[in-house]
């Protein structure tokens, strides 16, 4: 029971944490309006970025504005409502929504990732969520609704979990500005809104920081299929992996006599570095501690192995190696199953011991030189969801597969300083196999997953599809030849021999013609 609790307490400081980091947040968006002119704003409109969907990094979205007038919670999604209302078609039906467009959709009734995904459906090239609830700071609003209630700061579009099929980018926008917008298009007067996205790119160099956590799962995908574009990016760009730590002084796991761990298998070093437990089971299994001292050993294998090219490719390698040796409840801790790993990936396994030692004994009530680098590192950057990925300091929102993320660090080189790998698969949709192969495998449409199809394979299969059936139908047209000689064949067999009873036939048996087939002429 008392291990319950403290994971309880954890908990409720780390979503404490997190609502506190929600406030800094480095957009790399902007949220515009060309028309009409009078919402036109300089700097653009405040909002949120989701942490799902595929925003085009370095691209935008230009677009006219429908208001779907719903929350879009149905999966039956009707495109002839909305505004501004349409004319209608021949049969009196209004026309639905007209391609391409940014779809507006009322906030509450269900998740975020299910209004984006019922409106991506509906064919939705991006999504504006409209707040329905104004900030309690911003008094213009408050004095125009009709609810008492408000909220402190707006809400983090979090993926419900079920988000990795959401390709559209989505914003949420303040209640206060969108009830302007809604305004326009319920006067049926045209609205059109500009998603954008950029990067800082002050150099030739970019710099992208990336935070996870051992037994992730999404984060230990991530970090299996990234390598071979770390590698392929070289000199050009330089990678800082992170592990997200929480503080356990600040979540009072940590006694203040020093003495008392009150978070149990959670913490290491007495209740000061904590992590969640990946199984959710306290008595056994892997603990949050172990995943802390994993933490720490990756830490000090980048310090050895990474820091001076920005690389790390044996730092990669011993991820891969432990995944495939370790990353299980037997053998998760085990030092023998490490040390193998360090061998498989040419590690020196005495030297990262030493760096785990020396930075802070975690059996002990002392502090970590690096893992307290971390906890004030992550709380800077505002860090809330795992994994997160920044470049040229700069959050990157939205699905965070390979592809993205090589994107992104594309679109982050000053102009004309771009390597020849972001100029050959930087709009790939398939970045892995790209660079695998040298060319894009899936440019005719094709996804990272593997399930597109290449030019090169459609067209062979398409000749080999011709070549079969151009031999099934030479194959039939014989058969069917061959088939209608028999039948002639015995027509002629039957009836010559009753013209016969009529006379002496002349130039030998009648059924010479019919042995003879083709070969004998009909014409005298």
């Amino acid at each position: 029971m008392k291990s319950m609790t403290a994971a309880a307490t954890l908990v409720a400081a780390a979503i404490s944490m997190g609502s506190a980091a929600a406030a800094y947040d480095t957009n790399s968006s902007r949220l515009m309006i060309h028309i009409p002119h009078s919402l036109f704003k300089e700097k653009g409109y405040d909002h949120r970025e989701a942490l799902f969907g595929m925003p085009p990094y370095g691209g935008s979205i230009a677009q006219q504005v429908y208001y779907a007038d719903s929350d879009l919670c149905d999966d039956n999604v009707d495109p002839t409502r909305g505004y501004p209302q349409r004319d209608k078609d021949s049969k009196g039906n209004r026309k639905p929504w007209e391609s391409p467009f940014i779809l507006m959709v009322d906030r509450g009734g269900c998740t975020f990732v299910k209004k984006v995904r019922n409106a991506q459906r509906a064919g939705a090239a991006g999504v504006v969520i409209a707040d329905n609830t104004c900030l309690c700071s911003d008094e213009n609003c408050m004095a125009r609704s009709d609810s008492p209630s408000c909220e402190t700061t707006e809400p983090i579009m979090a993926d419900d979990g079920s988000g990795s099929d959401i390709s559209v980018p989505s914003f949420l926008m303040y209640k206060h500005d969108a009830d302007l917008v809604k305004d326009e298009l319920m006067q049926n007067r045209p609205v059109q809104l500009e998603m954008s996205w950029k990067l800082p790119n002050p150099d030739d160099r970019v710099e992208y920081d990336l935070w996870t956590v051992p037994k992730d799962p999404t984060s230990r995908d991530f970090l299996l299929r990234f390598k071979k574009l770390a590698v392929a990016l070289g000199s050009h760009a330089y990678f800082t992996p992170h592990m997200y730590i929480y503080d356990g002084v600040r979540s009072h796991c940590h006694g203040s006599d020093g003495n008392e761990n009150f978070c149990g298998s959670l913490c290491t070093s007495k209740g000061r570095y904590c992590a969640t437990d990946p199984d959710s089971d306290l008595e056994r299994g892997i603990s949050g501690a172990d995943v802390v001292r994993e933490s720490l050993r990756r830490l000090c294998i980048w310090d050895l192995y990474g820091v001076d090219d920005g690389i790390g490719a044996q730092w990669w390698d011993y991820i891969a190696e432990f995944d495939a040796r370790c990353d299980n409840p037997d053998f998760f801790m085990s030092q023998d199953c490490v040390n193998d790993a360090y061998k498989h990936a040419k590690i020196d396994g005495g030297r990262v011991e030493s760096c785990m030692k020396d930075s802070g004994d975690l059996n002990a009530d002392k502090s970590n030189s690096k893992l307290d680098t971390e906890i004030i590192s992550q709380t800077q950057r505002g860090v809330v969801v795992i994994p997160t990925a920044f470049i040229n300091t700069a959050a990157i929102r939205g699905s965070l597969t390979p592809t993205n993320v090589f994107a992104a660090i594309c679109a982050g080189f000053s102009e004309g300083t771009a390597p020849d790998i972001c100029k050959k698969c930087g709009t790939c949709s398939n970045a892995v196999g790209c660079v695998e192969k040298g060319y894009c495998p899936a440019s005719d449409g094709g996804s990272e997953s593997g399930s597109g199809v290449s030019t090169h394979t459609f067209v062979s299969s398409l000749f080999f599809v011709c070549v079969i059936f151009g031999f099934l139908g030479a194959w039939h047209y014989k058969k069917t030849r061959e088939e209608m000689r028999d039948q002639v064949r015995g027509i002629l067999a039957e009836y010559m021999p009753l013209e016969d009873q009529d006379g002496p036939h002349v130039g030998g048996s009648p059924m010479d013609f019919a042995r003879g087939g083709a070969m004998t002429s009909l014409i005298s």
